[in-house]
């Protein structure tokens, strides 16, 4: 087996993957109890579970390409799978906050907001900090006879 390559971002894409679909089973299931097929029928319910996907799908992706460019250019790191589990967390405790978990929404949103801008801060820096070579690397091929 090939070694495993963007590890953080593999396992975070799958458990993210995980976490629509239960958002998306919350969401039919009180579309199903409200028997509205299309809008939110102005079930209070049902519009905190759509709420609660959409929010979802507009963050997620965002924090999704920030772990793999971060990994991809800076490597695997323990501060980076901390930061992949408190972004899965924070997810889940959204929507059960949306639900009334006290503090379960608020909590949620912070933690995705300041790995939102962490995240994306600590991108822009990577370039900027890099060391670059003053000539550029040379890389020699032989062509190949047969």
């Amino acid at each position: 087996m090939n070694p495993i390559i963007l590890p953080i971002t593999l396992t975070t894409a799958g458990a993210t993957a995980l976490i629509a679909f239960w958002l998306a089973l919350r969401t039919g299931g009180t579309r199903r109890a409200a028997k509205v097929s299309i809008g939110d029928g102005g079930d209070a319910a049902l519009i905190c579970r759509m709420r609660a996907q959409a929010n979802f799908t507009e963050y997620a992706p965002f924090i999704l390409v920030l772990i793999a460019l971060i990994e991809f250019t800076a490597g695997t790191s323990t501060w980076l799978w901390i930061a992949s589990v408190a972004f899965l967390i924070g997810r889940i405790l959204h929507p059960l906050g949306m639900d009334g978990m006290k503090f379960g929404r608020s909590t949620g949103t912070a933690i995705t907001f300041l790995l939102l801008v962490g995240l994306g801060l600590y991108a822009i820096s990577l370039p900027l900090i890099a060391k670059h070579d003053a000539k550029p690397t040379v890389i020699e091929t032989t062509p190949v006879t047969g």
